[in-house]
C-alpha cells in the first residue's frame, strides 16, 4: 500500500478498478477528512455527516466500478460534488432547510496553520471561533461558496457547478460574503490577525 502513496488520483483509481483494493484506501485516506469536514458544514451533526459520508463513499466506489467515473483526474471536486448531492437530498426528503456550519476547532485544526506556543494557540482558536461564528451568520448561498473555497480548496469553476449556477454567480456570491464578513468584523469590532 505504501507504494500507491505516489500515485495520482488518476493512477489510484485505475489500480482500484484493476482489482487492487489498496489502491481504493489510499485514496480514501487522501481526502476522507476534507470530504467529512464539507459534508458536516452542511449538515451540522455528527451521526449524520459520518452516515452521509458512507453512503458517499459507497456511491462513488459502485461509480468507478461500474466504469461511470470519467472527472480524469479532477477526483476530489467530483467527491465533493457526490457528498453536496447528497447532503442536498437529505434536506428534499426532511424538508428542513439546515442553514450552513462550521464545525468546532478542533474537528478542523488540520486546517489551520501551525502556532508556535500556547498563548498563540488560544488566541488563533477565539479568532477562528470568531470567524466560524460570522460565516454562520452569512445568508446560506454566501456561506456555501465561502466554505467550498476555503475549506474545499475549490475552484470557482467547481463551486459553480456543485451549486448548479454559472461562475459569475459563484463569484458574485463569493464577494457578497466578504464585503458581508468585512462589515461584520469592522460592527463587531473583531481583530483578526
Amino acid at each position: 500500500m505504501q507504494h500507491f502513496q505516489q500515485y495520482s488520483d488518476a493512477e489510484l483509481i485505475h489500480a482500484f478498478v484493476s482489482n487492487n483494493e489498496d489502491a481504493l484506501a489510499v485514496l480514501i485516506n487522501r481526502y476522507k477528512d476534507k470530504i467529512y469536514t464539507a459534508i458536516y458544514m452542511l449538515v451540522k451533526d455528527k451521526y449524520l455527516a459520518e452516515d452521509i459520508f458512507q453512503d458517499a463513499f459507497l456511491k462513488m466506489i459502485k461509480t468507478i466500478r461500474d466504469g461511470r467515473y470519467s472527472e480524469q483526474g479532477k477526483f476530489l471536486p467530483w467527491a465533493i460534488r457526490v457528498s453536496h448531492n447528497l447532503c442536498m437530498d437529505h434536506f428534499r426528503r426532511v424538508r428542513q432547510q439546515v442553514p450552513v456550519t462550521m464545525p468546532d476547532g478542533s474537528d478542523i485544526s488540520y486546517l489551520l496553520p501551525p502556532v508556535a506556543n500556547a498563548a498563540e494557540v488560544m488566541e488563533q482558536r477565539q479568532v477562528d471561533g470568531s470567524v466560524r461564528h460570522l460565516i454562520e451568520t452569512l445568508p446560506e448561498e454566501q456561506r456555501e461558496v465561502i466554505i467550498m473555497r476555503m475549506y474545499g480548496d475549490l475552484s470557482f469553476k467547481e463551486i459553480a457547478d456543485i451549486t448548479g449556477v454559472s461562475i459569475n454567480t459563484a463569484l458574485g456570491r463569493m464577494r457578497y460574503a466578504l464585503i458581508n464578513l468585512r462589515k461584520l468584523i469592522t460592527e463587531k469590532q473583531l481583530v483578526l490577525r
